[in-house]
């Protein structure tokens, strides 16, 4: 936005009335909350259903709700969704057919109204998430329309991260823990001897329309250093880093690496990865009809290139083997991702080591890839 952003203090009370505020607008707010044992999005009607006083405990392929010694609202790293799961859900019928006695066929496009939804809490690398598929699904020559109107209507409320997880890597992604972009208010939360409470910042205009409703303070020296500190301290204690090598030219000159076979043995195919993965958009589309056969309905889900059926051709699929298959991921992912779409498709959120059964590691694997390809290969017997 132009000019200069304002910054404010929100106590819990504050917090409330920005809920409140933003529901009255008539906005689905939408934010963390605990249910079925882990913290997940969910829409909110108040503040008060926020996780306040739970954080998470994460490793590869383990993930455990526990008890904090505060009453902290975000200080937990993101859990099996993102926000993809609102603005590119993963099933949405695109039209239907209907066929009348007479023979007439009538084709009805779904032009349901988008949600005007409110993100509240959004991390700093899911933010960046979802300026990646902004870039996939609302630009270009054939932008997905709904994907489009809904991300239009959105606002997005950041929660800057103070917490990170042990499968967190956000720093060697540049993708956190602190927000510059992207936002309509970005929260950083305090929890101090002096109180519980946010600063705030607005980033557009909206955000600066619904921080002028809101019950606040002027943000004093003493929460500003605090909150300051605890982003700076967030980015010193990252569980995991990416290795600080051109990602894209590693994976490229990795093709034929031997530790794709050690990963593919240890790789389920499952596509956890994918679908908790906050920038993956593959989609593909099927045919629905009733048992009359006068009524058809056409839908977009998800797919996942771990599915055999993602690269079928007549003949079978051209990535049959767990190997090819995993290795069309992380590629792409981490190197080809970039002659797409100028960026990697990775933000160090984590999440596919934490919701991988295997434990299988990302920042490991590149690792090893690393490795291997800086070792010379002994030449075989002549």
């Amino acid at each position: 936005m132009a000019g200069t952003a304002t910054t404010a203090v929100l106590d819990r009370a504050g917090l409330d009335a920005l809920v409140a505020a933003l529901v009255a607008d008539g906005r689905t707010v939408v934010g963390p909350t605990v249910r079925d044992g882990a913290i997940v999005l969910a829409e909110l009607s108040g503040a008060g259903q926020l996780p306040y006083g739970w954080g998470v405990e994460l490793d590869a392929g383990r993930y455990r709700l526990v008890r904090r010694d505060d009453d902290a609202a975000f200080a937990h790293s993101g859990g099996p969704q993102s926000w993809k799961a609102f603005l590119h859900p993963e099933r949405e019928r695109l039209w239907s057919a209907e066929r009348a006695a007479d023979g007439t066929l009538t084709v009805r496009a779904d032009r349901a109204e988008a949600p005007s939804y409110a993100f509240l809490g959004v991390r700093p690398c899911d933010l960046r998430a979802i300026a990646v598929q902004d870039r996939v699904l609302a630009s270009g020559h054939y932008p997905d329309s709904g994907y489009r109107e809904r991300r239009r209507r959105a606002f997005l409320i950041a929660a800057e991260c103070t917490e990170p997880a042990g499968t967190c890597f956000c720093v060697s992604m540049g993708s956190g823990p602190a927000v510059d972009d992207g936002y309509d208010l970005a929260l950083t939360e305090v929890v101090s001897a002096a109180g519980h409470r946010f600063l705030v910042r607005t980033g557009s205009a909206e955000g600066e329309r619904i921080l002028t409703r809101l019950p606040r303070l002027p943000a004093d020296a003493e929460t500003t250093a605090l909150a300051s500190a605890a982003v700076r301290r967030a980015a010193e204690r990252m569980g995991r880093a990416m290795p600080p090598v051109d990602l894209r030219a590693l994976m490229g000159a990795s093709l034929e690496a031997e530790r794709w076979d050690d990963v593919a043995a240890r790789c389920l195919t499952c596509g956890n990865c994918t679908l908790v993965c906050p920038t993956c958009f593959c989609t593909t589309t099927e045919e629905v009809t009733d048992l009359t056969g006068d009524h058809t309905e056409r839908w977009q889900r998800w797919d996942s290139c771990f599915d055999l059926d993602f690269s079928y051709v007549h003949g079978g699929p051209v990535r049959a083997s767990a190997r090819s298959r995993y290795r069309q991921w992380l590629t792409h992912k981490l190197s080809t991702w970039y002659d797409q779409f100028g960026s990697p498709g990775c933000v160090g959120c984590g999440r596919c080591i934490a919701w991988c059964p295997a434990g299988i590691d990302i920042t490991e694997e590149v690792a090893a890839f690393r490795a291997e390809s800086s070792t010379p290969r002994e030449e075989a017997p002549q």
